[in-house]
């Protein structure tokens, strides 16, 4: 079973029930007894409990097995009775005051006797005559009759010590690892081998004072079986290591670390015999002498992490001896762990990043794979041939694990008939559990090694399916929402915090590995681990069929895809289940079997994910009082059932869907006083009067500010737990002192605050200024942005640098009367500013002066500034402009209209993209101190006063520079190539390149580009056609240029001549180019075989371009888009031919924009091999002819005119109708009732918007 945390529960259980029995006097009379008995055995019980779960003497025991779960049971029961009577106070205490409310306002006598029955409840609890006493006392009774059944078990806490201790010892006997590889083989980990052997040659670069300054150490970190022993044994006796250490020494750490004994295998290592030493100061004196002036290697194998400070301390005492040995020596590290890694660095003061071994690319796992499968075989070619490829299909399977590799080989090289084969094959996931006696426990001793608390929160990920990409906070949300996380005693820490960190913890033991920017994914086989664990109480059903069968009666967690209603009559069998992930697809007619889910009252959390059909949730949901985390993903839910505003405990709702209407949320849904977190639309926040009930709320995206009772910003007063919030309509802020009632300041966790205004009316500028410095943020904000301040000038507290010190974003958009800005320069971390639009603003105004020099913007990274029209100079006069003074660190910088603008006196040294577009610039100064330039993208757009870049002229330090987009109506010259003459290596290396005007291309140093992936040419009213320089031009990159566009040439007649010898072009757009058809100008010359274009792509905005050539001798095309074309009635007849020579091959067609297009073409039928069809905004289109056979996917997007359908073909999978339609359309084919909604039934995914 998988481990179980009994303390933290019985605990809140004493403690509520100590507060219970001092309240009602039944109890202190009748349940003295069983309660202080429960007292007395609650630490036998956890001891228990703990030495099952450390020895897993529970799996082999199964009495003391059975009476845990009776123990669990026993101990849910009660923990539901009392969270019920929580339930219960908070009821009683909305009541109260809600009944002082109704007093206040002076209701009519009718409202008052409404709450009479509630006041009658109240008033009998007041007499201690609860009415759920008798069952707390069932629960109790319970709940002492098991715990009592401890005494059974007490004589198997010494066995279990004992057996854990030889546990303990025969796993290391069995982990010991020694220095020689077990074979002469090193298969997948070759560069990584070179990588440690050449780490190893080069001595330490960076100079340090530390007392470990001649060592270095590099640790190998990654999953058990992932060869990290295997590579150090490989690098251990490489020749290069004999030659370069004047000492070797192979210590195997494993689980059972001991300073002493650690610091003893080195010595043993060394002389090949034991120390006869037992002080800790003559083992380290010893290895001192041995060390001393001596560069050695040393790899400590297996190292694990008990307690960090404690393992500080102690690998501090191993490795100080060490720090006599000579410069050069080196230390390397096998660990499961990052933290591990850390701790090291922390010892020895040296930070260096661990090389992390990651799973085999499927080619060298299934090398690994043949290498052990067939060790030892009598086969001959053909056999062997059959069962390789068998292998590579079970490779498939072993997620890149070397150690899975080694035993599933094993287990196939046992018997080679292919039969045997065929079955390790078809096992599935059950592949990884033929070796399980091999590799699971490998993989379990990161689990064991794990803290109690950790346990239950990695087992929980069962639940999700291989592959699921994790999203650390919502993993924490239900932690928290299913108890797992336990309180803090740090002030202001809260349970969010706590629970990130266990996720930290687990990513660093390598539980989970980072997969995206803010996602993390969990190893196939730790997945399987988890499984493993789990099975008890962890169920995924994928049949959405039928249940699988046995089912335990222990189950507290299901995921389950339900298609048959009679799967969710069964859950309710689940009584003790906690967390349920429903996947439901209903139909009109089980919609109500969804109200037996609600029967299941123990659940803390639940989440439900249906397909767009499902627009209602039943009431019955509010039968789950003890739900703490609701998710609902049904993207046309009409609205949250109006009960859910009686879940009292509810800590966290998310809906993540479009914009719903203001009846969406209950009106009374601010009675739910529990809430942390809410993921809803942002017009359903703005809805809820009176949020200031919500004060735990960490998050509230937009609140729009009303001049009315519950939509004021003194709602926002005692909410302190907001990290984000976005206040908008600061209009309807009546004065300063109401502003201040927000009491921004007082928010210790906010780190991103929005201000935005909607009524700019100039006329009150001091009011807009006065809201503005009464809303000042605390000082530990990081991001900032408002939005259509009137103020002319820049809030009192952001002019004191010292009280938004910590800020590292900014954004200030529509501020279109301030003139003036706060020095941002000033702020040491602010890493990201833009503005926008503010267009009274003269400059940037921000300096400061550190180490004699002026320095600005010391961190900041991306500067945008668009529109600033009164722009004209970055910094006041007198600003050195000292190389690397300005922006040290800026990467992106980006300009827009800002005419008046001057250049910078130098580009930052570190700038990787710059785009300017409609400023005042006259050209680009490099910065001078460099030996290269990193910048990677340029982007020069509408910029009069540029008549020259200096490309050429830096030709030599431009190597970055991948990514060029010119277009300046005054260019003359892209720069002066140095006298010297250049070579190869000094062209530039172009991948994306994008002019307006072709004659830049016979500009050096763009003329001698000899490679080139894109070129798109546009926006060019002038161009008629191409030079004949330019005709070579094309030929000199046609082996590399796979993407080209002709975009918004209206006078272009011709395309270039050299357009069909380009014999690597996949992609090729011609849009916007009226010309090119009304004057007629086909090629009339005739083209080879050898010529024709291989595209795989063509866009297009006028079909006739296709009877053009090349275009006209296309054979094979996969993709065709026909877009932005307002003129184009009907396809020509001469465009069938075109389209049958494609036929065999095009697979996605689709007609976009087409304005006056009232049909499609009738020989789509015969397109063969067209599998996907797309119609976006074709307003006359009024039929659609029959359709091809092959197809699958039909979109029709905004056809107000079409009224029908044609019959459609079976092979059809996916058919979607949106946007602006014909009402007799949407009749026809609605799901309820339309007349021929026969017609597209057989269709699987059908989408018609409403």
């Amino acid at each position: 079973m998988a481990e179980w945390v009994v303390g933290p529960i019985m605990e809140k259980i004493i403690n509520a029930c100590s507060d219970y029995l001092k309240d009602q006097f039944r109890w202190q009379t009748g349940m003295k007894e069983e309660f202080e008995r429960l007292r007395q055995n609650h630490p036998k019980i956890k001891a228990v409990v703990f030495a099952a779960n450390q020895a897993q003497i529970s799996d082999q025991n199964r009495g003391l097995n059975e009476w845990i779960w009776e123990l669990r049971d026993a101990l849910d029961e009660v923990n539901d009775v009392l969270d019920e009577l929580e339930y219960i106070q908070l009821e009683q205490q909305l009541s109260k005051n809600t009944l002082i409310k109704n007093k206040k306002l002076r209701k009519v006598r009718s409202m008052m006797k409404s709450m009479k029955k509630r006041l009658v409840k109240i008033v009998k609890r007041a007499l201690k005559r609860d009415p759920n006493l008798k069952r707390l006392e069932k629960a109790m009774q319970k709940l002492d009759k098991v715990s009592a059944d401890v005494t059974t078990f007490l004589y198997l806490l010494e066995s279990a010590k004992q057996e854990q201790k030889e546990q303990e010892v025969d796993f290391y006997r069995a982990r010991e690892t020694g220095s020689l590889p077990t074979t002469n083989y090193l298969i997948g980990r070759g560069k990584d081998k070179e990588s440690v052997v050449q780490w190893l040659r080069n001595p330490s670069n960076k100079p340090r004072t530390s007392r470990y300054r001649n060592i270095s150490l590099l640790s190998i970190v990654g999953h058990g079986g992932m060869g990290k022993t295997t590579l150090l044994q490989h690098v251990y006796e490489d020749e290069m290591t004999k030659e370069f250490f004047d000492l070797k020494m192979w210590v195997c750490v494993s689980n059972n670390f001991d300073v002493k004994k650690v610091i003893a295998d080195m010595l043993e290592s060394l002389d090949n015999k034991k120390p006869d030493l037992d002080s800790l100061e003559a083992l380290q004196g010893r290895l001192k002498n041995e060390v001393k002036s001596r560069r050695f290697l040393l790899v400590l194998d297996d190292v694990w992490e008990e307690e960090k400070e404690r393992d500080k301390s102690k690998w501090g005492n191993v490795l100080a001896p060490l720090a006599y040995g000579g410069f050069g020596s080196k230390i390397l590290v096998t660990t499961r762990t990052d933290s591990i890694a850390l701790m090291f660095e922390e010892v020895i003061l040296e930070k260096t990043e661990p090389l992390r071994l990651k799973g085999l690319e499927d080619k060298e796992c299934l090398e690994l794979l043949n290498t052990h499968a067939f060790a030892v075989d009598y086969l001959d070619d053909q056999r062997k041939l059959k069962l390789k490829l068998i292998t590579a299909e079970i490779v498939k399977k072993l997620s890149g694990s070397p150690l899975a590799a080694k035993v599933i080989g094993g287990i196939l090289n046992s018997n080679l008939d292919e039969g045997h084969w065929r079955r390790v094959l078809n096992s599935g996931l059950e592949i990884i559990r033929l070796g399980q006696n091999d590799i699971m426990p490998v993989l379990r001793l990161s689990y064991v090694y794990l803290p109690q608390h950790l346990k239950i929160c990695f087992t929980l990920c069962s639940i999700f399916p291989q592959d699921y990409e994790f999203d650390r906070d919502a993993l924490v949300r239900q932690w928290i929402a299913l108890g797992f996380i336990q309180p803090s005693h740090i002030q202001g820490e809260i349970l969010e915090d706590i629970g990130g960190r266990y996720f930290d913890v687990l990513v660093k033991r390598n539980f989970f590995d980072k997969f995206k920017d803010y996602y993390y994914k969990m190893h196939d086989l730790m997945h399987e681990l988890a499984q493993s664990l789990s099975i008890h109480e962890c169920l995924r059903v994928e049949d959405g069929t039928k249940l699988p069968s046995p089912i335990p009666k222990t189950l507290r967690h299901l995921s389950v895809q339900a298609e048959n209603p009679d799967i969710i009559k069964k859950i309710v069998q689940f009584k003790y289940l906690h967390s349920l992930f429903l996947f439901y697809e209903p139909s009109n007619q089980d919609i109500c079997a969804l109200s037996e889910i609600f029967k299941l009252r123990s659940l803390r959390l639940l989440n439900i994910e249906s397909p767009e059909d499902l627009k209602i949730i039943p009431e019955e949901i509010g039968n789950l009082i003890h739900l703490r985390y609701l998710e609902i993903d049904c993207y046309n839910l009409t609205m949250l059932p109006r009960s859910v505003s009686n879940l009292y405990h509810l800590q966290y709702i998310i809906y993540d869907g479009p914009e719903k209407g203001a009846d969406f949320l209950p009106s009374d849904i601010n009675n739910l006083s529990n809430l942390r977190y809410v993921k809803l639309p942002e017009n359903c926040i703005s809805s809820i009067c009176g949020i200031r009930k919500l004060k735990f709320l960490q998050k509230v995206k937009i609140f729009d500010l009303r001049d009315a009772s519950g939509y004021r910003i003194g709602e926002l007063e005692n909410m302190d737990d907001l990290c984000k919030l976005g206040i908008n309509c600061l209009e309807n802020v009546k004065d300063a002192e109401e502003a201040c009632s927000a009491k921004l300041c007082a928010k210790r966790r906010l780190i991103d605050l929005t201000l935005g205004w909607e009524n700019t009316d100039s006329r009150n500028i001091d009011l807009f200024e006065n809201v503005l410095d009464n809303l000042e943020p605390p000082n530990c904000l990081r991001n900032l942005k408002m939005d259509s301040y009137m103020g002319a000038r820049s809030a009192i507290w952001m002019n004191n640098v010292n009280l938004i010190s910590n800020l590292e974003k900014i954004n200030l958009t529509n501020c279109s009367n301030w003139e003036t800005l706060p020095p941002f320069g000033q702020l040491p971390f602010l890493k990201s500013l833009t503005l926008w639009n503010m267009p009274k603003v003269k400059r940037l105004q921000s300096k400061y002066n550190g180490n004699d020099k002026y320095r600005t913007f010391p961190l900041l990274e991306v500067l945008n500034i668009h529109e600033l029209e009164a722009l004209e100079d970055w910094f006041e006069a007198g600003v050195a402009a000292e190389d690397g003074c300005l922006f040290p660190c800026l990467i992106q910088l980006s300009i827009n209209s800002c005419p008046k603008l001057k250049e910078l006196p130098s580009l930052p040294s570190k700038l990787k993209s710059l785009q300017i577009r409609y400023t005042g610039w006259k050209t680009l100064n490099f910065c001078s101190i460099s030996n290269s330039i990193p910048l990677e993208t340029l982007e020069v757009l509408h910029c009069p006063n540029i008549t020259s870049l200096p490309l050429a002229d830096e030709i030599a330090r431009l190597a970055a520079l991948r990514d060029l987009r010119i277009s300046s109506p005054n260019l003359r010259s892209l720069g002066n190539y140095p006298e010297v003459e250049t070579s190869n290596n000094c062209h530039l290396m172009l991948s994306y390149l994008s002019i307006s005007d072709p004659l830049v291309l016979l500009m050096e140093p763009l003329r001698s580009i000899a490679s080139l992936k894109r070129l798109y040419i546009m926006y060019n009213d002038e161009l008629v056609s191409f030079p004949n320089e330019a005709e070579q031009w094309f030929l000199n990159v046609s082996s590399s240029l796979c993407e080209l566009e002709f975009y918004q040439l209206k006078s272009l007649e011709s395309l270039p001549s050299s357009l069909e010898s380009l014999s690597s072009l996949q992609k090729l757009s011609i849009t916007k180019c009226p010309n090119l058809i009304s004057r007629g100008s086909y090629r009339e010359e005739e083209t080879s075989n050898n010529c024709h274009p291989m595209l795989s792509y063509l866009g297009i905005s006028d079909p006739s371009v296709l009877l053009m050539e090349p275009l006209r001798s296309i054979t094979s095309l996969k993709e065709l888009r026909i877009e932005h074309n307002n003129e184009v009635v009907s396809f020509p007849n001469e465009a069938e031919q075109w389209f049958l020579n494609v036929r065999s091959s095009l697979s996605e067609l689709r007609f976009s924009s087409l304005k006056s297009l009232e049909s499609l073409p009738s020989f789509l039928e015969s397109l063969s091999s067209l599998q996907i069809l797309s119609i976006y905004d074709v307003p006359m289109l009024r039929e659609l002819p029959n359709l091809p056979p092959s197809l699958k996917s039909l979109t029709l997007w905004d056809v107000p005119m079409l009224r029908e359908l044609p019959n459609l073909p079976s092979s059809l999978e996916r058919l979607a109708i949106w946007g602006e339609l014909h009402r007799e359309l949407k009749e026809r084919y609605r799901e309820d009732g339309g007349s021929d909604r026969h017609k597209i039934a057989h269709i699987p995914e059908i989408y018609i918007s409403t």
